[in-house]
């Protein structure tokens, strides 16, 4: 990698971070010496990149900095085509339609036309298109957690109970023939799973959640590494 091609590398690596990241960590992404990595940051201030931080602290991008546009490698684009199409196989109807209007804007954003290069990208999810079965109840999940809003399902478990819970979902797994909601449980005052396919009605509510949901998230995170540990300690 020449010099030219590393900056870019640093300034790409710096927008993917949302808070300050050492030098050392750039310089062993990138494979040089963090001396070298220095120079480079120096460089990019010279040519008016709006880099904060120093030396010992970290650096990051300043917010609202946009880069022009770059050309993507082979690897960018086949991994940028193959989650599109991942996306557009589930049964997401917004994501999907989301999917295949990002990829149509990707293409047309770059310096070059990327439609044909797209298109001949071999790489496809296993999915059966034949047999897939839009979700509704996904894209109300999905503004629910946007806009930390309580929903109120009816729900029937695997032995076919019914119960009503209210519920603030954290986060939305996409499996190979279904989706689990992880969310905060009001009824069991606690963090539960949910199938989409055992919702039998959903009602997306202007009741807020009563913590942020990312607090909610780490929260889930606690408690589901603590579960594998004791199954794991306990076999």
């Amino acid at each position: 990698m020449d010099k030219t091609e590393r900056l870019f590398s640093i300034m790409d690596a710096l927008r993917r971070h949302r808070m300050p990241v050492t030098a050392a960590a750039l310089a062993q992404e990138q494979k040089v010496s963090v001396r070298t990595l220095y120079r480079d940051i120096q460089t990019l201030i010279g040519l008016g990149a709006p880099i904060d931080g120093e030396a010992g602290i970290g650096y990051m991008l300043k917010p609202g900095f946009f880069l022009p546009p770059l050309m993507f490698t082979p690897e960018e684009l086949e991994a940028l085509v193959l989650g599109a199409r991942w996306v557009e196989a589930q049964p997401d109807d917004g994501l999907g339609a989301a999917a295949r209007n990002a990829l149509a804007k990707i293409a047309t954003a770059s310096p070059d036309d990327l439609r044909d290069r797209i298109s001949d990208t071999a790489l496809w999810p296993v999915a059966i298109w034949g047999q897939r079965k839009p979700v509704p109840v996904l894209g109300d999940i999905r503004q629910a957690m946007r806009q930390e809003r309580a929903v109120i399902i009816d729900y029937q478990d695997e032995q076919a109970r019914a119960s009503s819970r209210t519920i603030w979902p954290v986060g939305l797994a996409f499996y190979e023939g279904k989706q689990t909601i992880a969310a905060w449980c009001l009824l069991r005052n606690a963090f539960r799973n949910f199938r989409t396919d055992r919702i039998v009605s959903l009602q997306l509510t202007e009741e807020r959640y009563g913590k942020r949901r990312g607090q909610l998230e780490k929260e889930w995170r606690a408690s589901w590494e603590h579960d594998v540990k004791y199954t794991e300690g306990n076999t």
